[in-house]
């Protein structure tokens, strides 16, 4: 099978847990792009809602990404550990912590609805799914792209029966995408480079992208299309939260932690992150249950220091900007930035 052919090469980038809505998806396909459904936390019946919702708003092509269940253990000691040190946090915002349990079983509702829904673009995250599953969405008519952090998993990806790759790198905002929480820290040229070396597979690049040049690059550096997700949180039709919109536009630096959902991840630097990465311990979903009544009392109240402000190294590049607006005019700038490029080479080549 084909990476689908887009009129402009981007793709956004899901973002579960709120700033992905099918709104945006479809704007972003409608205009040429390929945008995406997460369906990281949804049930089967909120999964086919999105779909629809899409379909209902553009018959352009469109992906479902889904999370591929840890095959790690948690430490439970650890996660009660953690839980003690979050008293005061629960405290602070008047309600209870929430239950650290292992949810993954709804995963594979996930998956039949995707093959029910005959979605054209299946992506998967946090994990190699088995052979028997990336078979299974390709005969439900599905192109299947697995999220890669490290070369190894790029192999791995490949003789499992993928069709692409999304090559992330430290760069990117949002959770680390890699088959563990531990994989390495591979800047996005070096994986993207080397899941181009190693694989004869099509590679999406993600990680810190945020405008027309930085499309431009990754596709000289042989990438079929670049994977956008914080470029797209200020867009109208995200469903970023107030709180986070204003710390794009204020805050100054972010980093990699484990405090909000027990899994690495990059964003923006507020309070909670500062006082509690040193503590939290790798255990995914269990830390992300039992923080989340935490963070939906600071969106309630629109207190940002204790939200997950998942954000790309690149974030000061972002603006408010419809998203088909900017999937246009992202992909005129790669197209401006290629051509001045070869154009600089060919007088160096003189």
């Amino acid at each position: 099978m084909e990476f689908p052919v887009l009129r402009h090469p981007i793709v956004q980038a899901p973002m579960a847990g709120g700033p992905s809505t099918p709104e945006l998806a479809a704007a972003v396909s409608a205009a040429g792009g390929l945008g995406f459904v997460a369906a990281g936390y949804d049930s089967a019946e909120t999964l086919r809602a999105g779909i629809r919702a899409v379909r209902a708003r553009t018959d352009a092509p469109f992906g479902v990404n889904i999370f591929v269940p840890s095959a790690e253990k948690a430490d439970q000691a650890a996660v009660d550990a953690y839980a003690a040190r979050l008293r005061g946090e629960a405290e602070r915002y008047g309600v209870p912590l929430g239950v650290p349990v292992d949810d993954d079983g709804e995963w594979r509702h996930r998956l039949a609805v995707v093959a029910e829904e005959r979605v054209p673009v299946v992506s998967f995250t946090f994990g190699l799914p088995s052979r028997e599953v990336i078979e299974e969405a390709r005969r439900a008519g599905a192109y299947v792209i697995v999220t890669v952090t490290t070369p190894d998993e790029a192999v791995a990806a490949h003789e499992a029966g993928a069709d692409a790759l999304v090559a992330q790198g430290i760069e990117a905002g949002g959770h680390r995408g890699g088959f563990t929480d531990d994989a390495g820290d591979f800047g996005l040229l070096v994986v993207l480079r080397l899941a181009l070396r190693l694989t004869p597979l099509p590679v999406v690049a993600a990680g810190g992208i945020t405008d027309g040049a930085g499309v431009a690059a990754v596709l000289a550096a042989g990438a079929v299309a670049a994977q956008l997700g914080t470029a797209f949180l200020l867009a109208p039709e995200a469903g970023t939260s107030v709180a986070h919109r204003e710390a794009l536009r204020s805050y100054d630096r972010t980093a990699v932690t484990r405090a909000f959902t027990g899994r690495r991840a990059r964003g923006l630097v507020n309070r909670f992150l500062e006082e509690h990465t040193g503590e939290a311990p790798s255990a995914y979903p269990q830390v992300h249950h039992l923080t989340a009544p935490l963070r939906a009392a600071a969106r309630k109240a629109g207190d940002a220091g204790a939200i997950n402000l998942w954000a790309g190294q690149g974030f000061r590049l972002a603006e408010e900007v419809p998203a088909g607006e900017l999937v246009r005019r992202l992909g005129a700038e790669a197209e401006e930035a290629l051509t001045r490029a070869a154009h600089r080479l060919g007088h160096l080549g003189r």
